[in-house]
């Protein structure tokens, strides 16, 4: 049965109103701005995204608003209370059935639920618990499930969130108390982290207990608490913080909440922005360079620290990733020869990822490797070769500096060597 013309167009305007939720989503899919836009909030249309399961699937979600009204203010958001944009509420059954109409049809996995905060917070809180409630309990569903869970909302709604949730989500917004205080005055940092740390303890809770259950001979009582973990997203951009600052923060919301992802989101200018926000959007490879400094402290063993004392000015080179300036900063650490370097150590060059290193350490336990070996183990001989050694292979002069610099550096465009706009 098609979707009514009524509910078409409430999905419209709060799938577009989603889209600025990075935190269950991959990054740097599509553009976003919020003037001007009359897309639907999606990769793919109709409000549907990407995002990964815990077991590492990608699989494709609903993602939508309850509603976009919002009794809040931040300055920063599209759906804030003064803002003049079009406005539309689903029920929790409505969304329930959008769900599985959806997913019946094959177009979905799950879906990703967030909402703009009505009436209070933890009047939000119960509607978005019983839109999960309803698919779970009243229609069996084991799709997929993220819930954006409201930090304002009294413990038990979270709580039962958890329950029904994959992953439930909650944003950080912005890098620093000042900048929450100055654009988000209604947030709370503590309140937030409160939320934060009570949400791991549940978490924890659960997979103790089910590990007790299994060392026992049992089977765990209840469903884990939110087996896919949480997440939170800050958005980028917004304020005069450095990516030094948003790396400082991410690694301590890490250390302290055992988040599973910190998602980045570059701010888009807004309609009737309030003064003092910027006119224009920070250029979405700043998110992009935020995303790969937060992979090497995530899975290739560098420290946060290590990623800041590269940064010049606090912020990430546009031209080069992360790893390659820390390379360029590191010289002495290399050139590290491809058959005897540890995998901690092989991580670290340039051009060489998680599969690439594995290829390496297998390929080299049943024979020597040489040069001609890289080429069909590594994504980039070329990023790879000045900082290896084989042995049939020594860099010599391309560990300068300067040839390093011109060999990774982007090239100017014709029309840029020509002072002309691109």
């Amino acid at each position: 049965m098609p979707l009514s013309s009524k509910t078409v167009e409430k999905l419209r305007i709060l799938a577009d109103a989603a889209k600025y939720d990075a935190s269950c989503a991959s990054s740097g899919s599509t553009k976003r701005n919020s003037i001007g836009g009359s897309g639907v909030g999606s990769i793919e249309g109709m409000g549907i995204c990407h995002a990964y399961a815990p077991d590492g699937r990608c699989i494709s979600l609903l993602k939508v608003l309850l509603t976009n009204y919002c009794m809040f203010d931040c300055a920063y958001c599209v759906n804030r209370v003064s803002s003049n944009v079009e406005r539309a509420s689903f029920t929790p059954r409505e969304v329930a059935d959008l769900t599985l109409d959806f997913y019946k049809r094959n177009y979905i996995e799950g879906l990703f639920l967030s909402s703009g905060i009505i009436r209070s917070p933890d009047h939000t809180m119960e509607q978005i618990v019983e839109a999960a409630r309803i698919l779970r309990e009243e229609h069996d569903f084991r799709g997929y499930l993220h819930l954006k869970t409201i930090p304002e909302a009294d413990p038990t709604l979270i709580e039962a969130a958890g329950r029904h949730a994959d992953r439930v989500s909650i944003n950080i917004e912005l890098p620093s108390v000042r900048s929450l205080e100055a654009l988000a005055p209604e947030k709370s940092r503590p309140g937030i982290e409160g939320a934060m740390a009570k949400v791991r303890a549940q978490i924890d809770g659960a997979k103790d207990e089910a590990k007790s259950a299994a060392r026992a001979g049992h089977k765990a009582a209840s469903k884990l608490f939110a087996p896919g973990g949480q997440s939170t997203q800050m958005i980028v951009g917004a304020d005069a913080e450095t990516d030094a600052q948003v790396i400082e923060t991410a690694a301590s919301l890490y250390g302290r909440h055992k988040l599973r992802r910190v998602y980045y989101s570059a701010y888009s200018p807004i309609p009737d922005a309030k003064a003092g926000l910027p006119v224009d959007a920070p250029p979405l490879v700043r998110e992009h360079r935020l995303y790969q400094a937060d992979w090497l402290t995530r899975f290739y063993g560098f420290e946060a620290s290590e990623v800041a004392s590269t940064l010049k000015g606090g912020m990430l080179d546009l031209d080069l990733d992360p790893k390659t300036v820390w390379a360029l900063q590191n010289r002495g650490f290399f050139p590290l020869d491809i058959n005897m370097a540890d995998r901690e150590a092989l991580l670290r060059v340039p051009g060489l990822g998680e599969k690439g290193v594995e290829k390496i350490l297998a390929a080299r336990s049943k024979g020597v490797l040489r040069y001609a070996d890289l080429t069909r183990l590594a994504a980039s001989v070329k990023r790879v070769a000045p900082f290896v050694v084989t042995p049939d292979w020594r860099p010599g002069g391309l560990l300068d500096q300067e040839s390093l610099e011109m060999r990774f550096k982007p090239k100017p465009r014709q029309a840029d060597l020509f002072g002309a706009a691109a």
